[in-house]
């Protein structure tokens, strides 16, 4: 582009960061035979060198070594259940790579007319739900205009804005508004290509239905179509010059967001000048096909609703319950009423007065408010879903890619992670073992509708469709919809990109709330498997090894590494055909972090990465604990999202440095006692461990993180000063409009206290400047001290 404007704090560049720009391919090369072939060898030898371990080395010691103490039985056994498990978690992901191949082998893209002829007769409309909570007005206006963007019928764009509406910071209430503005200023962007091509249609359609459209005229409008397109070219050329370009994820959305349409456009423009060159007459059909491609591409509906500035609708604080606060609405007509609380949407009856209403929607979108989908993301999901053989398919996705050209070490690793996951949720399709990953999805709203539970709070109806008892909402939900019958797929292309955390601290607000949940969840999957079978469903074995391991791996290889670290294991118990077992998976890591475009030695990388992770993620499993044990449902943590770095917490900063100087210890130790194998183990632990903490925590980072940690139990939050005690002559204590809505709770407490009580009860939930949300308070004050702490 040829004019580019920069923000004053575009994050600086590490070395080793990553220099690609460019995305991969949207369609996934066609593996070859040797490919599948060698993907085959590698789970036959995996199981075969298993095998082989248990029978040379653990039960070989007791039948070659006679009685053996007790001591080394309970270590046999341990060790043998930890390399079994670890081997597992290794088979299921070279099983779903296998998956994912033979996916990749047999999909054939649907031909652009193929969707013009389909979406002409067949006119779904759909609502995009972008739920968003302190993010960057930037970040969330190319969500939404990728959103808006799509080439499809009837698109409706909704930002579910859940920050706390009435703040009082300044910076904060000019973000704020900003964010709300981002609908109308998009859909004033967008005025002059809707206007023209909506007229341009309009024409069109009014000389087909007076049957005044002859060859000379098809002629003439393939002229001015192919005029509308380079239209729409320079249109979206210019709107992308005037983008502002920080970083990466804006020279993604400037490059393939606009600039890719742009291209795409202007492509058909003049194929159809072409086309006409050549004296070929296009069909009315063909040219209305055209007309309409244009006219969706620029018309969507956009707005935003907050659901905090409503009494009756839930404000418990995570992404899934913002998600159904509107989801519940839609389809219904409502009065609005005032209460103490604020204004409360209550249901019009039929054929009475009402104040707003919400638009039902066959099919909805969530997409997360730093995801960005390319433009026929809409057209190709919904199409799928259309199609008879997928009638009970109730989500469909593409699993999210990363953006590339990270400017952190820790970025792109966390990216190369995140586009091998890609790759796997498409093999976990081919098996049947697909679950919803929430950054992006379109759903069929009738699916959803069979796993709805509604509850009343306060007097208002909530309806949960998305489940919030964990915090990985988008797993169990995958799990209710399997119990009523209905299934998941992953389109198999890269048509959806979602941002990757930048720096330590953010990245374990992350990693910690997806590594908790999975172990709560696994009771609802027999449930489900239970219900399959009753009616008389086959449940293949493969399916649920592949959901058992992807619920609950990140537990039990948490546990067994920490095993494997900290117990110095006896060495009769080592044998090279342990790493034999392994080897298969490492190389196949490493084949697909190339075919991922990334470097192979990354293997190596993400193996300390894990290491420095693995406090992280014992955290998250130790949580799920706590919860099963209490019945205590853990508060949804938001990933940070700031301009400058996180501070992680002190246990998580000083606990790869343990790792490292256990690692070191043991080493020593197993040098001494001529343990070879376990001082091999310790060395290889310690050096990439001690390298993930330079490359993707730094020491400098590392030292102010700990300084922090330290130091912020000292500091005592400042008191807020307390009103004096009213009396019962005060005239102006008793709030009248409380007393009738709420009524007399304690006839105990005298009616002013009472009264005073319910102010302050209210005020907990009320859209009140900073105590609206006790969750949303906490965050705002992380947020700051984490920004004060960069």
């Amino acid at each position: 582009m040829s004019s580019v404007k920069s923000l004053p704090h575009a994050r600086k560049r590490q070395w080793g960061a990553e220099k690609r720009t460019q995305p991969l391919p949207t369609v996934h090369p066609r593996p070859s035979n040797r490919t599948i072939t060698w993907s085959r060898v590698a789970i036959v030898l995996t199981v075969v060198f298993w095998a082989v371990y248990v029978v040379t080395t653990v039960i070989r010691q007791f039948i070659d070594g006679g009685r053996q103490d007790f001591r080394f039985t309970m270590e046999a056994i341990g060790y043998l259940v930890v390399v079994t498990f670890l081997t597992f978690s290794a088979l299921m992901y070279l099983v779903a790579r296998e998956g994912a191949l033979q996916r990749f082998s047999k999909h054939v893209r649907v031909p652009r007319a193929e969707l013009d002829r389909h979406f002409a007769e067949n006119r779904s409309s759909i609502t995009v739900l972008v739920p968003s909570y302190a993010e960057e007005p930037h970040v969330v206006r190319a969500t939404l205009l990728s959103a808006a963007l799509q080439e499809y019928p009837s698109i409706k764009v909704v930002l579910l804005l859940d920050d706390p509406p009435f703040p009082k910071q300044p910076s904060v209430l000019s973000r704020l508004e900003e964010t709300r503005a981002l609908a109308d200023d998009i859909s004033a962007m967008l005025a002059e290509p809707r206007d023209r091509f909506a007229a341009a249609l309009a024409d069109f359609e009014a000389q087909i239905s007076s049957g005044a459209l002859a060859d000379d005229l098809a002629i003439d409008h393939a002229h001015a179509l192919a005029e509308h397109y380079a239209f729409a070219a320079r249109w979206l050329t210019d709107a992308g010059e005037q983008e502002t370009l920080d970083d990466h994820v804006d020279l993604f959305f400037v490059e393939q967001v606009l600039g890719g349409l742009a291209d795409e456009l202007l492509l058909t423009g003049r194929a159809i000048a072409t086309s006409v060159e050549e004296d070929a007459v296009l069909s009315a059909d063909r040219i209305g096909q055209l007309y309409r491609r244009l006219a969706w591409t620029f018309d969507a509906d956009l707005d935003v609703f907050e659901r905090k500035r409503f009494a009756s609708t839930s404000h418990e604080a995570n992404k899934a319950m913002n998600l159904n606060a509107y989801i519940g609405l839609m389809g219904g007509q409502y009065t609005l009423a005032e209460t103490p609380n604020g204004p409360a949407l209550l249901p019009a009856a039929a054929g009475e007065p009402f104040d707003v209403s919400f638009a039902d929607s066959d099919f909805l979108l969530t997409l997360d408010a730093d995801s960005i989908l390319l433009r026929d993301y809409c057209l190709r999901l919904v199409y799928f879903l259309q199609q008879p053989d997928n009638a009970r398919v109730a989500v469909t996705q593409t699993p999210y890619s990363s953006f590339r050209g990270a400017a952190t070490r820790i970025e792109r690793l966390a990216a190369a992670t995140t586009d091998i996951q890609h790759v796997l949720h498409q093999g976990m399709s081919h098996f049947g073992a697909t679950f919803w990953v929430g950054a992006n999805a379109v759903i069929r709203k009738v699916a959803i509708e069979d796993i709805v539970e509604t509850e009343f709070v306060g007097g208002f109806e909530v309806k949960r469709y998305i489940q919030d008892r964990t915090v990985i909402e988008d797993t169990e939900s995958s799990v209710d919809l399997g119990t009523h019958g209905w299934s998941l797929v992953n389109y198999p292309e890269r048509l959806s990109y979602s941002a990757t955390p930048p720096d330590f601290g953010s990245l374990v607000v992350q990693r910690r709330r997806w590594a908790n949940g999975g172990l709560l969840i696994l009771p609802k999957l027999w449930r489900q498997v239970r219900a399959r079978k009753r009616r008389g469903e086959q449940v293949p074995m493969l399916e649920l090894m592949l959901r058992v391991n992807y619920m609950a791996s990140i537990a039990w290889a948490s546990f067994g590494l920490v095993f494997l670290l900290a117990y110095p294991y006896d060495g009769r118990l080592l044998s090279p055909v342990v790493l034999l077992a392994a080897l298969p998976y490492f190389l196949a890591m490493a084949s697909d972090l190339r075919y991922a475009g990334y470097r192979r030695s990354d293997v190596l990388r993400i193996y300390g990465f894990n290491l420095i992770m693995l406090p992280v993620n014992l955290a998250g499993v130790l949580k799920s604990m706590q919860q099963a044990l209490t019945g205590k449902k853990i508060p949804f943590v938001r990933t940070p999202k700031v301009k400058d770095r996180t501070a992680a917490p002190l246990l998580y900063v000083v606990a790869p440095f343990l790792i490292v100087a256990f690692s070191l210890f043991t080493l020593w130790r197993d040098v001494n006692a001529g343990n070879w194998g376990n001082a091999a183990f310790a060395g290889i632990n310690a050096a990439l461990a001690s390298w993930a903490i330079v490359a993707y925590i730094g020491i400098g980072n590392a030292l102010v993180d700990i300084w922090l940690g330290l130091i912020r139990p000292l500091y005592v939050p400042r008191a807020q000063p307390v009103a004096e005690k009213k009396t019962a002559t005060d005239a102006d204590a008793l709030d009248w409009r409380s007393v009738l809505y709420h009524g007399h709770a304690d006839a105990e407490v005298p009616m002013l206290e009472a009264v005073g009580a319910r102010r302050r009860s209210a005020a907990s939930v009320r859209p009140a400047p900073e105590a609206h949300d006790a969750h949303d308070a906490h965050d705002a004050d992380v947020h700051h001290e984490e920004k004060k702490a960069a």
